[in-house]
């Protein structure tokens, strides 16, 4: 596949996956999606790769999440919701390589998502987490809810959904949201170091251990299979269309008078 979204570079055991929509703040639409698990399960399954960066283009953004321009009740891509993204958390789950997430500004909505399934994620001291999703009339359930508590906690992971807000690096590392915080024009440097050290590990011993961390948590893929066939048919509902109209409006929504 050749890639319109993305950027795809192999060098010295290192695959890096870059999504290249800066203008949208690296929001996904369903062809970003596509070429996410083309090129996340190319890397995945090569053996000269050893480690897997997936980042975002610029400076400003790793990924914000669902692109809601082209969100019409249904996004513009195959699946249960028009984008296939089950299929992409699996694949960053199932490749049997450490994932790397390269966070150097906003990883918001579904860019969080990405960012806590990754196995480990380093962050500029600039970059941003949090959650969006009733603010815009969407969720993400299971990876997004179910495994964010079982990585943060679930009180912790309950605020970052029911509140919006936005959350500091410095903050995100108290939480466990990400495994080190460095200055932002260190980030590549540090990324480098990180890989450098996989690389010289046991892939066999790593992909066990990747397996292994998995399993417990492997209910939750079946949580959120039932959950985006739930999110399916909030999509067709005024509640839901009134999030996307108001954030293309740029103004806020009024969900309660659309409430069912």
């Amino acid at each position: 596949m050749s890639y319109e979204d993305l950027t795809y570079e192999e060098k010295d055991g290192v695959a890096r996956v870059f999504i290249n929509r800066p203008d949208v703040m690296n929001a996904f639409r369903g062809k970003t999606v596509e070429e996410l698990i083309d090129a996340i399960g190319k890397a995945g399954w090569n053996k000269d790769i050893g480690v897997i960066v997936l980042g975002g283009a610029g400076e400003r953004a790793f990924c914000t999440g669902g692109d809601q321009s082209a969100h019409a009740g249904h996004y513009d891509g195959r699946g249960t919701i028009g984008l296939p993204v089950e299929e992409l958390h699996s694949m960053i789950r199932d490749v049997p390589k450490p994932v790397i997430a390269r966070v150097q500004g906003y990883a918001i909505g579904g860019g969080n998502v990405l960012a806590t399934l990754c196995d480990m994620t380093i962050a500029s001291d600039k970059a941003q987490f949090g959650q969006v999703g009733p603010k815009v009339g969407s969720v993400d359930p299971g990876w997004g809810t179910a495994y964010l508590a079982a990585v943060v906690g679930e009180k912790k992971a309950r605020e970052i959904w029911y509140m919006c807000r936005r959350y500091s690096a410095a903050e995100a590392l108290a939480m466990g949201l990400c495994n080190a915080v460095v200055p932002h024009d260190q980030l590549d440097a540090e990324i480098d170091k990180w890989c450098k050290e996989l690389l010289d590990r046991s892939p066999t011993a790593i992909a066990i251990a990747k397996r292994s961390f998995n399993a417990s948590t492997e209910h939750i893929r079946g949580i959120g299979n039932l959950g985006l066939q739930a999110l399916s048919l909030y999509y067709n509902t005024e509640e839901s269309k009134e999030g996307v109209r108001a954030f293309n409006e740029k103004r806020k929504p009024d969900f309660r008078k659309h409430q069912a």
